[in-house]
């Protein structure tokens, strides 16, 4: 990351990553497909302003998922470089392999800490995502590229309740899951609380040391940044966020919007992020949501269009 820290800088250069997903989990329950030169429009945005990652699509069959038809065109339209800070969501080797063909390199091998989840949303049980991976690793690796293990449902499944922390570990400790270089914890629900944020990203990174943490919250109970707080105070290197705090499941009954990216970089103020910076991003994010209808759920971008002038973050009209 690069850049001048703004004044009233809070955590600068020891900030944790952001990684944004508003084209991947923040249009999932949208009404509206935008066009894939859109899409490219928006990655090219993003990372210009300074957004050191990004999860760009979904392999997830469109038919089921269609916002997230079109992944396989918009990899193929980003560069070498852009895509190096690009992750693709996959749940088989077969999604790998295609997404690798047409030039992706980083992967989010998705399944579900819960069964009945996994089921809904993937088609089958944990315990058969989880004996798949190693295919998807190797794939991975031929394309030079990297893989992470993210754990939907880590802390509750809209079917069977609250999860418990042991089945978390279990599965990120497994043997099959070893070739993923990152773990990331899904509070897919938002139901969490920060304290439990906290212990279970604490749990982790003592059991499995070597792999950085990405914290993916949702603000459903409006705990999104303080739970993502939690997790980087316990260890977690990356946070995820969308514009506009949108997104969530389909297959998530009471799942909402992801915690917004605006709200998260307020709160956390890496070094890249000045206010012409942070006002750049509003501004994209107030597009965004405009153009799929969706209401803006950051409460940051709120308060930049606010009357208090004299305050720098604010957005001048």
């Amino acid at each position: 990351m690069s850049g001048g820290v703004a004044s009233g800088d809070v955590v600068g250069a020891a900030a944790p990553q952001l990684r944004d997903v508003t084209l991947r989990d923040g249009l999932q329950l949208t009404g509206k497909v935008l066009p894939t030169e859109r899409k490219a429009q928006i990655v090219r945005a993003l990372l210009a302003a300074g957004v050191p990652q990004l999860e760009i699509g979904s392999m997830a069959r469109p038919d089921l998922v269609p916002p997230m038809a079109g992944t396989v065109e918009l990899i193929g339209m980003l560069t070498p470089e852009e895509l190096d800070r690009c992750y693709i969501w996959v749940a088989t080797p077969r999604h790998v392999e295609k997404a690798a063909a047409a030039g992706a390199r980083h992967f989010q091998y998705c399944l579900s800490v819960s069964d009945a989840h996994n089921r809904a949303n993937i088609g089958r049980d944990t315990d058969t995502s989880l004996a798949a991976m190693p295919a998807a690793v190797e794939h991975a690796r031929t394309a030079g590229g990297t893989i992470q293990l993210c754990l939907a449902t880590a802390f509750t499944c809209p079917f069977d309740g609250p999860v418990d922390p042991g089945r978390v570990l279990e599965i990120a400790c497994d043997p099959r899951a070893d070739g993923a270089a990152d773990i990331v914890l899904a509070d897919t629900l938002g139901q969490a609380v920060p304290a439990q944020v906290a212990a279970l990203v604490s749990r982790v990174r003592e059991q499995s040391p070597a792999r950085r943490i990405v914290f993916h919250g949702h603000d459903t109970w409006g705990l999104g940044v303080a739970n993502s707080l939690a997790a980087i105070g316990a260890g977690a290197a990356v946070v995820d966020g969308s514009l506009g705090g949108l997104g969530g499941c389909p297959f998530a009954p009471g799942a909402s919007g992801n915690t917004a990216s605006e709200d998260l970089l307020f709160a956390t103020r890496p070094a890249w992020l000045t206010p012409p910076v942070f006002a750049d991003l509003v501004r994209l994010g107030e597009s965004v949501v405009a153009e799929l209808g969706e209401p803006n759920r950051s409460r940051a971008a709120q308060g930049a269009r606010s009357e208090a002038a004299a305050f720098e973050w604010v957005v001048q009209r």
